[in-house]
């Protein structure tokens, strides 16, 4: 989750134009287009694949700080470090100790597979020293939410008290899951527009070809992607496909009151975190939060604000696609080949567009919500199922790479990147299916056998 690196003072909201111009301030032209790659993974002991804790010797703290030998700073809150700043973008903390690598904003496939290689390679080096390995799934596989530690931000600690109040899976999605994410860019309202309702369309798909997630506390719980399943059940007011995206007229000013609707969170003053979970941001506006009586927000706070939203494509100053569960390195570099082929074309982009513009909300949403249990298997709008949509996806997603030219030092373009979503889809066989087939076959029900399959 996002963690504010930048504590200078930020200006006053004095108008509507204001919240609009995070949206609008993100657009940039073709040339200026960037690759943002985000993506978790779980640190366990390697002696008892305990998850290790924020402050016990050789733990998430000596993690943190073993990095810095790579030139990364440490980002500070109570004192404590709980992200790091560098060249390659932040390294932060998801609540019970994920670690999560946002990464710079890059031109090309190549560097963003490089910067997520230097990533593993750094966090390696330094695990292998503490006695630490890191666990590339879409869910912890053996994990109860007691067994898990708590990391020190305060952000998490607002989120964990509100989480039971609004739905009954909020603390797994929390505690107990990773994701791989991609952000991207737009050249105006009308493109991000466009980029958004194909993604979101489509985000069901991702979350097939990504699923990972089919073991709960040593057992298959029924999912492939039990990850997504969490998200059915976290927060209705902050979640889900958005189906506003689709209707005439949507835009800036339409996400903007979708996101005014979201119930807040917290307000960050003074490096510190004061509790509003529950509250308007609209009434904050208006000088009437309870908790800062008078107070109007800044802009910071807005875009505080914008990234407690997490619906399956999210609006800030960029489009996240979020609906992958997390894996090993080939599928980090898999899911921005999918977007970028999909969405940084203006053929890729129209294509995809025609494969899911007849699709109705219901479609989709009953899309949606197949997907997880039945990944490649679900049935799409107008016949076939998900595994035949994705040929088709990937054909136009490797022609728009092919279009982009991006070529690495050896002449070679972006298109090997989709290699492991072409293997999916050719085999039927998902990591969540090839999963189960390890645990109820030659591991025969024992799921510590995925710590030497399954870790970086």
């Amino acid at each position: 989750m996002t963690t504010r690196t930048d504590l200078s003072d930020s200006p006053l909201i004095e108008g509507r134009a204001d919240l609009l111009s995070v949206f609008s301030g993100g657009e940039k032209p073709k040339a200026d287009w960037r690759i943002g790659t985000e993506h978790e993974k779980f640190v366990y002991r390697l002696a008892d694949h305990r998850a290790p804790s924020w402050d016990e010797p050789g733990g998430i703290r000596d993690l943190l700080i073993g990095l810095t030998e790579f030139g990364w700073t440490p980002i500070l809150e109570d004192g404590k470090v709980i992200a790091l700043a560098g060249a390659d973008g932040t390294i932060s903390l998801e609540p019970a100790g994920q670690l999560e690598l946002s990464g710079a904003p890059l031109a090309t496939l190549h560097d963003t597979c490089a910067e997520a290689g230097r990533h593993l390679e750094q966090v390696k080096a330094i695990g292998d020293r503490l006695g630490l390995g890191f666990l590339g799934l879409g869910m912890w596989p053996d994990k109860t939410r007691a067994e898990l530690p708590i990391m020190p931000k305060g952000r998490y600690a607002i989120m964990l008290r509100h989480m039971p109040r609004v739905g009954s899976l909020g603390l797994d999605m929390m505690l107990r899951t990773c994701t791989i994410q991609v952000n991207l860019d737009y050249s105006s309202e009308a493109d991000m527009v466009k980029k958004f309702r194909v993604g979101l369309a489509l985000q069901p798909l991702a979350t097939a070809l990504f699923a990972n997630s089919p073991l709960t506390e040593g057992k298959p719980n029924g999912f492939k992607s039990f990850r997504s399943h969490i998200w059915t059940d976290t927060d209705p007011h902050r979640t889900g496909m958005l189906p506003q995206v689709f209707e005439d007229g949507f835009g800036y000013e339409s996400y903007c009151d979708y996101a005014l609707d979201v119930p807040m969170y917290f307000v960050m003053r003074d490096g510190r975190y004061i509790d509003c979970a529950g509250e308007s941001f609209r009434a904050f506006l208006d000088g009437k939060l309870p908790q800062l009586p008078g107070e109007k927000p800044t802009i910071a706070d807005w875009t505080d604000h914008l990234s407690t939203a997490f619906p399956e494509v999210r609006l800030k100053s960029f489009l996240e696609m979020r609906g992958a569960d997390g894996g090993r390195w080939g599928r980090i570099c898999a899911l921005p080949a999918l977007w970028v082929g999909l969405l940084y074309d203006q053929t890729a982009l129209d294509a995809a567009w025609d494969l899911v513009k007849g699709w109705t909300i219901e479609e989709r949403e009953a899309l949606r919500a197949a997907v997880p249990a039945q990944a490649l298997e679900a049935p799409v709008p107008g016949g076939g199922t998900v595994r035949d949509l994705g040929a088709r996806v990937l054909d136009i997603a490797a022609a728009g790479l092919s279009a982009r030219a991006c070529l690495d030092g050896g002449g070679t373009n972006e298109g090997g990147f989709l290699d492991p979503l072409r293997d999916v889809i050719a085999t039927g066989i998902t990591p969540a299916d090839r999963l189960l087939a390890w645990y109820n076959g030659e591991w025969n029900g024992d799921v510590s056998k995925v710590y030497d399959e399954l870790s970086f």
